[in-house]
């Protein structure tokens, strides 16, 4: 048998073979089918990227149509659904709580009829659809309010938005929250996205398919990181504190949350897009003393560790975006999942293509030849 060598994490071992996105580390680039992530972020929608990504190419007006309207008509929960998540404690992370009702959605519809493209679009559609409206539903009822209907007269991200606040948002801050969801659709073989694949490829339902990645996507070292940006930037809580506090960190080699990427080692092609975003949210609604501290948080890291290829990832500006629009800090990774599920829907049809389960091998480091012990004697 061969011996291959060990690479804790899996790290730089290709998991699959994938046309969906790609990433260039070393220049900034990620592409979703080739397309540019900037290109996307100025001229499409996130319902079209999603179609874009699951079906391998950018919708007619017609396809994109009838996306669109059935994504519509699938946003409202079961009630049994919605009855079960009254019973979730208050104080349950939203990222547990969307885990749980995106695996209670396979019961209702799981046929695992994995061969009939009928039942892979309904389920690609229900998902799409029905994530937001859980998301939003668990933040108002654990506050003890109903939860608000989806309004049929708004777009994807406008619906959201209202289900969070039961008004209709600016038009201004609904594409900029749209963009949002394009820029975290997908990000070619992350944790969550693999931990998609491998229970893809066992050929359960997809419910259990994007359940699988949310639980993975809920842990602290994959998403939740912009939730930390905050909280740094209000423990900085100045521009003059900005240099006392990274030395600080330098010194007891602290974690700079928003700063660094397995990945890229330049600045994060997202992260300039959520800047200019930040950016037009404060020149519209006002502006915000943490926007100060990140600029010149990033001016000063980039002095202190740009040599070692450390800019700002996805994370650093993404959590001034969602704070400015209202929304929850705990709810920042739960809209990541919004977003993502596009990706693993679009690994999960990919996987289902040319499927064969995942069956790693391991390295075996415990003893050998350990006679057994009685009961009576140990």
């Amino acid at each position: 048998m061969m011996v291959c060598e060990y690479k804790p994490g899996l790290e730089g071992i290709p998991a699959a073979e994938s046309s969906i996105s790609n990433v260039d580390g070393q220049k900034g680039i990620l592409e979703y089918r080739g397309i540019q992530i900037e290109e996307l972020a100025e001229k499409s929608t996130f319902l079209e990227t999603a179609y874009l990504l699951i079906w391998g190419q950018l919708p007619t007006s017609e396809e994109l149509q009838a996306f669109e309207h059935e994504i519509r008509f699938h946003r409202r929960i079961k009630y049994r659904i919605r009855d079960m998540m009254k019973c979730f404690p208050e104080s349950g992370h939203p990222m547990d709580a969307l885990q749980a009702s995106a695996a209670a959605l396979g019961l209702f519809y799981s046929r695992r009829d994995l061969h009939n493209p009928a039942y892979i679009r309904d389920a690609v559609v229900r998902l799409l659809a029905t994530i937001p409206t859980m998301v939003a539903a668990f933040q108002l009822m654990r506050k003890g309010n109903d939860p608000v209907r989806p309004c049929d007269d708004l777009d994807y991200s406008a619906n959201f938005l209202y289900m969070l606040s039961e008004k209709e948002p600016d038009p201004l801050a609904a594409r900029i929250f749209d963009v949002c969801l394009i820029l975290h659709a997908e990000h070619t073989m992350n944790a969550s996205t693999f931990s998609a694949r491998v229970t893809a490829s066992t050929l359960t339902d997809p419910y259990a398919v994007v359940a699988s990645a949310v639980g993975t996507l809920g842990g602290p070292l994959h998403g939740g990181a912009n939730e930390e940006v905050i909280q740094m930037l209000e423990e900085i809580g100045s521009v003059a504190n900005v240099r006392p506090y990274l030395e600080d960190c330098l010194q007891r080699k602290a974690k700079i949350m928003g700063f660094g990427h397995r990945v890229y080692k330049v600045k994060d092609p997202r992260a300039t897009i959520l800047q200019d975003l930040a950016q037009q949210l404060f020149a519209k609604f006002g502006s915000d003393k943490y926007y100060d501290i990140a600029i010149e948080m990033e001016r000063v890291v980039e002095e202190k560790l740009g040599h070692k290829g450390i800019y700002p990832n996805v994370d650093f500006y993404s959590g001034l975006v969602y704070a400015k629009l209202g929304i929850p800090t705990d709810l920042f990774t739960p809209i990541f999942a919004i977003a993502r599920v596009a990706g693993w829907l679009a690994h999960w049809k990919e996987q289902l293509a040319e499927n064969r389960i995942f069956r790693p091998t391991q390295v075996y480091n415990g003893q050998h030849e350990i006679a057994y012990t009685a009961i009576e004697e140990r």
